[in-house]
């Protein structure tokens, strides 16, 4: 659905148009930007609050810095839709996310402006460093570097890295610190206390940014009266707030804390910051959702709405007149808890993503055995260690491609030594509108070629209940549940729990002409094709793994002794996944059998809605169908059941 933008809006096509307007005049492109995002969002879906937060620092940015040339970095993405609006991409924004649309984040194939691909948190001040660094090299000396990044990504270990480095380096580097106190869900950690404390010292918010001004016209005096301006300062800010020695203890100048909500200030003082060398740091205070007050009010539940009614705020859900299967989180949310009442050593750990897993559930519960890390992923992974070594049951819950960053702790830390840590892997396979950053393409690859790890994946609610009671169980080492995004397939999922044998499948179905392999959820798309097949008078076998490390050798035996063409079928990549797991049984030994494998191919897939991705991709049940036929399996000549 196509939405207008507002006059001003409307005339603002590149950042160059926005520099023909006065001052006077961002204020109401402030406002119709905002409302030209609550407009295409709550019609067409999407991050929302971020966006909204961030309205009069894009404007700001844009009209004082000269980008493309400027090299502006958003991390993670979430608020940059309207970066994207006034950088020539408003009469398209509302394809956001949609199949064949724009991306969700800031791509650099897609434009010049988008000077680094993000979706993964707290990468912008390495590669904003990386960029200042590189003008340097080349005597750009008179190109800026800003790193836009919110308070909830300054909490992975790789932002401090890269505050580390930076310190030391003479670059001409701005990181904007954008302060809501919001990440998805609230922040964690004495990050939060300590930037809570900058913004409520009252002497120092007196003091302010006024400072930055002073030295921008001292500087124009010559290097001696810069250097002296910068002593006074320093033992002014020593003197009225202790707690900014955080930042200049990593060699950056600290400004702020600043209203990033009154453009017209934003734009002084980076006009002023602009025109001081070295690393800085702006600390921007905004509110996540600004500007729509339901947003302002439950920042977590805003964060992606999907689809509302901007005026009464109403979330559209889609109207079911029978009760509908749960999202997958939502089983783990509360089969962990169900599991943890009568095991006092189950843990739950997270980072940062309580809401999205479902973990919030057990933080509510049981507060003193669930933890919210913040975004750091490989803490989370080395913390659950540690409550392993001591007899624990931590179940870390990390989105499938968020476990990509903490791939060597899980080696070193967990599998080198026996733990029994259990790995449940959110969001795996492919993931939706959230495009290549949030696929969860490669785990059952990364995973199971990691010695005494147990890899994993149900194909319903049902067997993700009872995979979660069996790696809760002694001695069970490490152990991978791998579940996607979404619902399920079952209305009555609260079944009993009871253990499955490690490495053990299970046949779905018998058939004579061809054997379907599948693990995870996927496999429900081959039942659907067996359905359609055995109505054409194809008579395929269906097999679920059930587990990629270790597999069930013994089925595997039984599949190529009794057929010669074979069907793998998973919701992850074909290098070095599954279908490469069989294959290597087929050849280990020395089986003879045509063998087809679906999955994720080898490039990195685009965003869209899953079942257009399966599609795209080939593996939907319409695709499993069609290798049956291809094989050219003849059709059975037995009466067909009507």
């Amino acid at each position: 659905m196509q939405v207008t933008a507002g006059d001003l809006l409307q005339k603002i096509n590149y950042p160059s148009d926005l520099k023909q307007l006065s001052e006077d005049q961002l204020e109401q492109v402030c406002q119709e930007l905002r409302q030209y995002i609550i407009d295409v969002v709550s019609v067409n879906g999407g991050h929302f609050g971020a966006s909204l937060g961030v309205v009069e620092l894009t404007v700001a940015l844009h009209y004082i810095l000269n980008t493309p040339y400027d090299q502006l970095v958003w991390d993670v993405g979430h608020q940059a839709y309207g970066h994207k609006i006034l950088t020539g991409r408003r009469d398209v924004f509302h394809t956001n996310r949609m199949y064949g649309g724009i991306s969700g984040f800031p791509k650099r194939s897609e434009s010049e402006y988008d000077t680094f691909g993000v979706g993964h948190s707290s990468t912008s001040i390495s590669a904003a460093l990386g960029m200042a660094v590189a003008s340097r090299y080349k005597g750009e000396t008179d190109r800026q570097h800003v790193a836009v990044i919110g308070d909830g990504a300054m909490t992975a270990g790789m932002a401090f890295e890269a505050l580390n480095h930076a310190g030391i380096e003479n670059s001409n580097l701005l990181v904007i610190l954008n302060d809501n106190n919001m990440s998805i869900d609230p922040n964690v950690g004495a990050l939060k206390a300590y930037l809570t404390d900058i913004t409520t010292s009252k002497p120092y918010n007196r003091f302010r940014d006024d400072i930055a001004h002073v030295l921008t016209k001292i500087s124009s005096m010559g290097p001696d009266a810069f250097k002296f301006a910068k002593k006074i300062e320093k033992s002014i800010k020593g003197t009225l707030l202790r707690q900014s020695n955080l930042f200049e203890s990593l060699k950056f100048r600290y400004f702020g804390p600043i209203d990033g909500h009154d453009v017209k200030h934003l734009v002084r003082v980076l006009r002023d910051l602009r025109d001081i060398p070295g690393p800085k740091l702006l600390h921007c205070v905004t509110v996540k959702g600004k500007g729509y007050a339901l947003a302002e009010k439950d920042q977590t539940k805003w964060h992606a709405p999907g689809l509302f009614d901007k005026i009464t705020g109403e979330i559209k859900k889609s109207k079911a007149d029978k009760p509908q299967p749960p999202k997958y989180q939502d089983v783990f949310g509360h089969t962990i808890i169900e599991l943890a009442e009568h095991n006092p050593k189950i843990m739950g750990i997270t980072p940062a993503m309580p809401s999205g897993c479902s973990l919030n559930l057990m933080m509510k519960a049981m507060p003193d055995r669930a933890f919210d890390v913040g975004i750091a992923e490989q803490h989370a992974v080395t913390f659950s260690a540690g409550l392993a070594t001591q007899g624990l049951v931590p179940f870390c819950n990390i989105y499938s491609s968020f476990m990509q960053r903490a791939y060597d702790q899980v080696i070193h830390d967990v599998a080198i030594q026996k733990l029994n840590v259990v790995f449940c892997l959110d969001r795996a396979g492919i993931a939706g509108a959230d495009g290549p950053t949030h696929h969860g393409a490669y785990d059952l690859a990364y995973m199971r070629c990691i010695p005494n790890m147990t890899v994993s994946a149900p194909m319903n609610e049902e067997e993700l209940r009872n995979l979660m009671y069996t790696a809760q169980q002694e001695n069970m080492g490490p152990f991978v549940i791998r579940y996607p995004r979404g619902t399920g397939v079952m209305v009555d999922w609260q079944r009993p729990m009871k253990p499955i044998t490690i490495g053990k499948g299970r046949k779905i179905c018998d058939g004579e002409d061809v054997a379907i392999l599948t693990i995870g959820t996927i496999g429900n798309e081959a039942a659907k094709a067996i359905v359609a097949l055995n109505e054409d008078g194809f008579d395929p076998a269906h097999y679920d793994l059930r587990f990629a490390k270790p597999l069930d050798e013994t089925l595997l035996h039984e599949v190529f002794r009794k057929f010669s063409k074979v069907i793998t079928v998973e919701d992850g990549c074909l290098e070095g996944g599954v279908g490469s797991a069989v294959l290597e049984f087929m050849s280990d030994n020395n089986y003879n059998a045509e063998v087809g494998r679906l999955g994720i191919p080898d490039h990195f897939v685009e965003h869209g809605e899953q079942p257009e991705l399966w599609a795209e991709c080939a593996y939907d049940a319409a695709a499993i169908a069609a290798a049956v036929r291809k094989m050219g399996i003849k059709r059975n000549t037995h009466t067909i059941a009507s």
